[in-house]
């Protein structure tokens, strides 16, 4: 996923562990790891997301920088199959599935470094999801995991469930690595430097289970349990971070249909406004039994096994309103409060340049949204899409998955309301977010 940050221009950023391998490497790797000759050291880490794997290795230079390693990345390889929190009734198979990218990884790491190569298998929301619906069963994956990790010729250092906040702050270190915001290398004095002008970005990520931010805010007066302080290259950093669970773009999916089929009265045809008109989709009841965002106790949906049809319409405001006022947000849990999103949870004002990645990335660049267009621009385009048929969607994107395609409209409207009525970006901040895949050179202001 990222090139040499001597040479690179670019990095893909995907999921949010992915961008953690650098924060994991930088704060983890200990002196003690470091003294391998030659220079060269090398770590391994695998990105345990809610839908898929990635291993991932990397290299680095043992003299440390002010205490803080230069990385780069020597291979990426995807695990094949789903998340391993899937693997809950085979759980040897979660371990059994890292095989083929372990032997891949032991083929680029010299032979006589193998044995002390840091590495670790941190995993997100869709591991903290099965720890909450079943604790032992996410135990389970885990240990048939470290199991066959043990098996390799490294220096095994845990598998284990990132927090949230760990996501949120790793992922706006990994962005500002990339952008050099801490450190920048110097062809003149043939080393790296600290930028005279440092620009800090914060960072916004939406997976399938949950959703991240992370930034410095105004001054230093934050509640305790809400920042997150970090020395690198010799200097502080005090962030805010924050993790959603339960509002990543799957599961806020699931919890729109669940609520407007308990507001159908249980009916057996239920209007879907988000859905292109003439879209229907039939969904199990039972389903919503799957993960702990739609499986809690609710006195006004008996979850059965009865199936019930959603109907789209492709209603662009019904669709907004149905997102920001059915149960999703409890906005009204802040009261007057102004540093608060909603559920009650303090934030402090948004503040500077964001960058704007993973599931925001992917559906905004799908409706051509992620070239720095007005808000004005952005509600406008959204709406149009919106109103969009079935028939014409289909016929208009013929190659896109016909299982997401169905889904755009609301994935947009949820984006908007989670950045403007939650985190409370505004007409004049918008123009601060930026919508990227690949990071490697500052955003212009433009």
């Amino acid at each position: 996923m990222f090139a040499d940050k001597k040479h690179f221009t670019s990095a893909i950023v995907g999921a949010l562990v992915a961008l953690s391998i650098i924060a994991l490497v930088l704060n983890l790797v200990k002196v003690e790891d470091v003294t391998l000759p030659p220079t060269v050291k090398y770590g391994m880490v695998f990105d345990a997301g809610s839908s898929h794997t990635s291993l991932f290795v990397y290299e680095w230079d043992s003299d440390k920088e002010n205490d803080t390693g230069v990385v780069s990345q020597t291979l990426s390889c995807d695990v094949q199959g789903q998340g391993i929190s899937s693997y809950t009734h085979d759980p040897p198979k979660a371990g059994d599935a890292l095989r083929e990218c372990l032997d891949k990884a032991l083929k680029v790491v010299p032979a006589a470094k193998q044995r002390d190569v840091p590495a670790y298998l941190g995993a997100t929301a869709g591991m903290r999801l099965l720890r909450e619906q079943n604790s032992s069963a996410a135990d389970r994956v885990l240990a048939e995991v470290a199991k066959t990790m043990r098996e390799y010729p490294v220096a095994f250092r845990g598998a284990r469930i990132l927090t949230g906040e760990e996501e949120g702050a790793y992922g706006w270190i990994t962005i500002n690595y990339l952008l050099d915001s801490f450190t920048k290398y110097s062809p003149k004095a043939h080393t790296w430097v600290r930028p005279e002008a440092a620009n800090i970005f914060g960072a916004l990520d939406l997976g399938g289970a949950s959703t991240q931010i992370s930034f410095m805010p105004e001054g230093s007066e934050m509640q305790w349990n809400e920042s997150s302080t970090f020395t690198l290259y010799g200097s502080n950093y005090n962030i805010y971070t924050h993790s959603y669970l339960c509002y990543g773009q799957n599961e806020m999916l699931k919890r729109l249909a669940k609520e407007l089929i308990v507001e159908s009265s249980s009916s057996p045809r239920v209007v879907h406004p988000c859905y292109p008109r003439d879209y229907n989709e039939t969904v199990s009841l039972s389903s919503f039994r799957t993960s702990p965002c739609t499986n809690r106790s609710d006195p006004r949906l008996t979850l059965s096994d009865r199936s019930v049809t959603l109907e789209g319409r492709g209603n662009a405001s019904g669709c907004l309103a149905a997102v920001r006022k059915l149960k999703l947000f409890n906005f009204s849990a802040c009261g007057q409060s102004q540093d608060c999103t909603f559920d009650g949870v303090y934030q402090p004002p948004v503040r500077g340049r964001f960058i704007a990645f993973s599931a925001f990335y992917y559906n905004f660049k799908f409706l051509n949204l992620t070239e720095g267009q007005s808000l004005a621009t952005v509600r406008d385009t959204v709406e149009r899409f919106c109103t969009r048929s079935w028939e014409d969607l289909s016929s208009s994107y013929p190659d896109e998955n016909p299982e997401r395609l169905p889904k755009y409209c609301a994935n947009a409207n949820y984006i908007l309301t989670l950045l403007l009525d939650a985190y409370k970006f505004n007409e004049t901040s918008w123009k601060n977010i930026f919508f990227q895949m690949k990071v490697g050179s500052k955003p212009s202001c433009g």
